[in-house]
């Protein structure tokens, strides 16, 4: 590839889908932009994911701009749907990749911003950050020391390696209970899923057999106290009451909780729920520290777990590429999402938690790339 930075004034950091749609964008207005990530393929977190994901979202709001999956995609594209849909786009023509380089820091210079980056310095008028809201694992520090095995849920592929072996999932979102099942199904010989705050629910399929977003897209824009009745009507027709299991109906609903927390629910098949009634995943209450080959839970019992699986979130990890800049809140979240800049042609993309994530950063990237077309 011949020099990026004599092609094109604008890089993307992060080759993922918030990444790959700004590239598009960009690319589809005559630009050629630079999207550089620090692994060494386009969409790597989610080549990493577990075996068995698929995504909550059906594929009619889940595509790249302009490029939908191809036919014969399943109502909800799989992990490898996602990574084969992401990675042949990035390659169309007018879009230059560098993988294997790190963006370690973003400074302003006299050209508009200088990357630092593992194998030197970048130059760009105009900067795209979309390294991820779910960038950096979180594996809490609970007091005392483990004997079995701690693993962040990032580092789960499928339950074989957990054979006949007791394992303890800790958060009960999406991927947590879902890693449960998948154990559940695997011979490991017991699982327990720890959970802390009781989580949202909401079944994958939503009336006649359509995908969940066709309602949850239009319900996060009404008042959260009218749609947090209507995903409780759903949840209970999917679900039923599971406050005996160890589930009961949380305080604050699913569209309270992403407004306030940015804290999405829980989107589940039947059968995870089914693993939960069967008691082929028992509900327990929080970890609140180790002992040795146990693991003490908030109500003073004891579990004798042989590795404990950390579905507990990442965080975005901002502070150290741009935290000297003035664009982070206290919490270390942007202060702005594109298409509106956090500083003069610096942006932040697809770092936020909403309903259909990948479909709306398809369809921000059009905006942003208006934006940079117009300041360019």
């Amino acid at each position: 590839m011949s020099d990026p930075m004599h092609a094109c004034d604008v890089v993307i950091i992060g080759a993922g889908p918030a990444g790959v749609s700004a590239a598009l964008s960009l690319k589809d207005r005559g630009f050629r932009p630079l999207l550089v990530d620090r692994a060494d393929s386009v969409a790597a977190t989610w080549r990493s994911r577990y075996d068995r994901l698929k995504l909550n979202t059906g594929r009619q709001f889940s595509h790249l701009p302009g490029r939908p999956y191809p036919q014969g995609t399943p109502l909800f594209p799989t992990r490898d749907d996602v990574v084969d849909h992401l990675d042949r786009h990035a390659h169309e023509d007018g879009i230059d990749i560098l993988l294997n380089t790190a963006v370690t820091r973003i400074d302003r210079n006299h050209r508009g911003w200088r990357l630092t980056t593992s194998d030197g310095d970048l130059n760009a008028s105009q900067v795209v950050v979309a390294t991820g809201y779910l960038h950096t694992p979180v594996v809490p520090q609970w007091p005392g020391t483990f004997s079995g095995d701690l693993m962040h849920s990032s580092e789960y592929r499928n339950p074989t390696p957990y054979k006949g072996k007791r394992v303890l999932v800790v958060g009960s979102g999406s991927s947590g209970m879902e890693i449960a099942s998948d154990l559940s199904t695997g011979a490991a010989e017991k699982v327990w899923l720890s959970v802390r705050t009781p989580p949202n629910l909401l079944p994958r399929n939503g009336p006649v057999g359509l995908p969940n977003d066709v309602i949850s897209i239009p319900l996060y824009h009404l008042p959260a106290r009218i749609a947090d009745r209507i995903a409780a009507s759903a949840r209970r027709q999917a679900f039923g009451d599971l406050s005996a299991f160890g589930l009961p109906l949380p305080t604050d609903g699913p569209f309270a909780r992403a407004h306030r927390l940015h804290v999405a629910p829980s989107i589940l098949d039947a059968e995870v729920i089914d693993a939960v009634r069967d008691k082929a995943v028992e509900i327990v209450s929080a970890v609140t520290a180790f002992d040795h080959d146990h693991v003490v839970l908030s109500d003073g019992s004891r579990i004798p777990a042989d590795t404990v699986i950390c579905a507990t979130g990442y965080r975005p990890n901002l502070a150290e590429l741009v935290g000297h800049l003035g664009v982070l809140t206290p919490q270390g979240l942007p202060t702005a999402q594109a298409p509106t800049p956090a500083a003069r042609g610096l942006y932040f993309h697809g770092l936020l938690s909403r309903p259909s994530l990948i479909g709306y950063v398809a369809k921000q990237s059009r905006a942003l790339a208006r934006r940079i077309c117009a300041w360019a």
